[in-house]
């Protein structure tokens, strides 16, 4: 019997002997199509099935993953993002005076405060005044400026019980004394997978290249453009989580190749992981370093290898020379070459391919849900 059937049981034994029920107050700053939300989705989902009444607190006149979700409660806040970082960080400010004083007047102290990423730390605040559980779910460790980061980051180890990380990377990086630490790995939603594997096709060669992530020059955009004029007979596409306006904004002075396309922000991304032979991630490490890279695993549900950074959490997705490899995204010649010889071998190619498949099942979401449970429920 592994480790995944004794969750299982522990879990239902847990709910036959359970004596109160739970009720989790979630919070996320920023909704939209990136992968933070994309797990709280996930979790928010897992935990009603699981019979957990859950309240969603989060930012107001926003669409993305966590919007219009069966069986949650909502309650919202004020909070615009501004380009100018002082603007951004009063918004901040004002918006988690706001957030605290509404978990203190419309919360119990029995209530599970569950905190999406260091941001919204306006609910921390107020489940250590009021004596809640604290959990903290750390999703980034790379964050500027300095003293934000400190900020934030002291108010978890003021206020956190428990903390979850996504990797084992961001555990060793950002540890704390004196709490309840666990990692779990995000997974690739059953929805997803099930979707990917009835559009599995078998493929051959190597012509399409394949990078989703948010508009920030330090996830190596400028290295995928460079990329693309390196490669002029393979096809690429980025999937920024940006709209039409703030794209045309960034690229206004650049010169765009004609084998590159850019597309706006995407709420189904199956088409493209579909069209997809490879899948990047560019994030520069001295800059940004990725904690763990769900694009990764959701491409490699469609069988796609991928190169990624050799810094942070995605090194536990990827295996250099098995389902990818790991290479700085300042290395275009090299990465440029990896592509040639993936192009040229195709039955080398197709050895990454299954393997990537492969890989896929250990990011299981049942599993991942069950894991989060076990930790909600161990005191």
């Amino acid at each position: 019997m592994d480790q995944y059937q004794l969750c299982i049981i522990k879990i239902k034994q847990l709910h036959i002997y359970q004596r109160t029920p739970m009720k989790i107050i979630a919070t996320h700053l920023f909704n939209d199509y990136s992968g933070s939300p994309k797990v709280l989705m996930q979790l928010l989902k897992g935990w009603n099935k699981h019979g957990i009444t859950t309240q969603l607190y989060t930012c107001a006149g926003r669409e993305g993953f966590l919007s219009d979700l069966p069986d949650v409660k909502y309650s919202f806040f004020n909070y615009r993002f501004a380009a100018n970082p002082v603007i951004r960080f009063v918004n901040l400010m004002v918006s988690q005076i706001i957030l605290c004083v509404k978990i203190l007047k419309n919360t119990e102290n029995t209530d599970i405060i569950y905190v999406n990423t260091v941001l919204p730390f306006g609910a921390a605040v107020a489940g250590k005044l009021k004596g809640n559980r604290v959990i903290y779910h750390i999703h980034e460790t790379s964050m500027k400026p300095a003293i934000l980061k400190s900020f934030l980051f002291g108010i978890v180890e003021w206020c956190a019980t428990d903390i979850v990380y996504v990797s084992n990377y961001l555990a060793d990086q950002e540890s704390f004394s004196n709490k309840k630490m666990h990692v779990l790995h995000n997974a690739i939603e059953n929805e997803f997978l099930s979707k990917a594997e009835a559009d599995a096709i078998e493929k051959e060669g190597l012509s399409n290249v394949l990078m989703v992530c948010s508009l920030k020059t330090y996830k190596g955009i400028n290295e995928f453009v460079q990329l693309s004029n390196c490669l002029p007979h393979h096809n690429f596409r980025l999937v920024l989580n940006a709209n039409k306006n703030e794209i045309a904004d960034y690229f206004k002075k650049v010169k765009l190749p004609e084998n590159l396309e850019i597309f706006e922000t995407q709420s189904n991304v199956h088409p493209f992981y579909k069209w997809a032979d490879v899948v990047l991630n560019l994030s520069k490490p001295n800059e940004w370093v990725e904690t763990f890279g769900l694009t990764i695993i959701e491409g490699m549900a469609y069988g796609n290898p991928a190169i990624v950074p050799p810094v942070g959490g995605v090194t536990e997705v990827i295996e250099n020379g098995v389902n990818g490899f790991t290479l700085d995204s300042d290395d275009i010649v090299e990465i440029a070459n990896k592509i040639g010889v993936w192009t040229s071998n195709d039955n080398y190619f197709k050895s990454f391919r299954k393997s990537a498949r492969s890989a896929v099942a250990q990011y299981n979401e049942d599993r991942f849900i069950l894991k989060n449970i076990q930790i909600l429920e161990t005191k």
